[in-house]
């Protein structure tokens, strides 16, 4: 592995460059067209095979080594976020709106130095490698299923793939036996009262009141309706009743989302709001439509795959720590690879020493050490090469 590290580390400010070139110009889910043909271009010039467009907008690169052997597929993001940012760095986003909050520039960057690393390599290599660059990771229903559905996973062996993640340190690998990563689910409530005059409430249904009322016991189905040895999340993120001040609001939209890891724990909640809607609106005489949106399944990380990554892991002389860490209830369309093929999903750690503070994912001022490109490819590459010689 030491020729694949030197590489590696012989091209790292070409990684730093291509992401912040990338983070300069970063765009939305289901509305990439620039960064897939960028990737397109980047694998092209390896000498790899490109299918573009796979599920719509992603991209698929197929580098053959030069003996026969199993493939292995790794996967990076490069959809970007509706945020506006506020960093004050020389390669700030300059789409107005938009930004990389979520380190898929990272992500991106990393894959596309790692294949020039080992396509350098490609004689030695036995086996294939395929370079899935995946769009609209961050809005449901993703690009994981439609690109898997376009055929990105024929004749895949294993599947691996990692997330920089701004919370934990530089040189931590985060690793998860089973499910790490949560079912992530949004609901839509309008429940429709009867509007009126501010000081005649005895002649109206007030949809704020009961929408108030919704969302304060929303919170006992996880408390007292939920086993407390299994974990669930419900959010509502949006309550919205625009009126003038003194009138009685007849309807109340609130959106939310449902986080789980147990499929009968989902189906426990989908009743259990509507349960409680339902009771409070008809003590009011008011109705109400309730619409529940599935969205990614859980992260399921497989155990040998596992397993591997986290011994490979800590034999690389940059990472410090290899933890396992609890479960997160964020989401991922991850899931969807490796309900067809076994793999496993890891974080990086990715915050610089020095800072204080590291500013969580989707915010505005989301930033990332970038050395933890470095580890990540370097864990990646050697995780690969050593499944390819039949280690795992």
């Amino acid at each position: 592995m030491e020729r694949l590290f030197s590489l590696l580390e012989q091209h790292y400010e070409e990684m730093v460059a291509i992401r912040r070139y990338l983070h300069e110009r970063p765009e939305l889910s289901f509305q990439e067209v620039h960064t897939p043909k960028y990737i397109a271009n980047f694998h092209r010039e390896l000498g790899l095979e490109v299918r573009e467009h796979v599920g719509e907008r992603g991209v698929v690169a197929t580098l053959r080594g030069g003996k026969p052997g199993k493939t292995v597929a790794l996967r990076a993001d490069f959809d970007a976020l509706a945020i506006q940012e506020l960093n004050d760095i020389p390669y700030k986003s300059k789409n107005d709106g938009v930004m990389h909050a979520c380190g898929h520039d990272g992500h991106t960057a990393t894959l596309l130095v790692l294949a020039k690393c080992l396509a350098e390599m490609k004689e030695e290599i036995a086996g294939n490698i395929v370079f899935i660059h995946q769009h609209a990771e961050e809005i449901a229903p993703g690009g994981a299923k439609a690109m898997i559905e376009d055929g990105c996973l024929e004749g895949v062996d294993v599947i691996f793939g990692t997330h920089l993640w701004a919370p934990t340190p530089l040189g931590d690998i985060l690793v998860r036996d089973g499910a790490i990563m949560a079912a992530a689910d949004r609901f839509e409530i309008i429940i429709q009262g009867k509007g009126g005059h501010g000081a005649e409430p005895h002649h109206s249904v007030d949809a704020i009141v009961l929408g108030a009322q919704f969302v304060t016991q929303l919170q006992t189905i996880v408390s007292r309706r939920i086993d407390p040895l299994q974990s669930a999340v419900i959010s509502v993120g949006n309550f919205e009743a625009i009126n003038p001040f003194n009138v009685i609001a007849d309807t109340v939209k609130i959106q939310g989302t449902v986080r789980t890891f147990e499929e009968s724990v989902r189906e426990q909640i989908v009743e259990e709001v509507e349960r409680l809607l339902k009771s409070i609106c008809l003590g009011a005489d008011a109705s109400y439509t309730y619409q529940y949106y599935r969205g990614y399944p859980p992260v399921v990380n497989h155990q040998k795959e596992t397993d591997f990554v986290a011994t490979i892991a800590r034999n690389i002389p940059a990472v410090e720590n290899v933890i396992t860490c609890p479960p997160f209830m964020i989401g991922e369309d991850f899931a969807y690879y490796m309900q067809h093929v076994p793999g496993t999903f890891f974080f990086t750690g990715a915050k610089n020493p020095a800072w204080e503070t590291a500013y969580p994912h989707h915010h505005a001022k989301f930033d990332f050490d970038e050395r933890a490109m470095l580890i990540a490819s370097k864990v990646l590459g050697n995780v690969t090469l050593d499944y390819l010689l039949g280690q795992l």
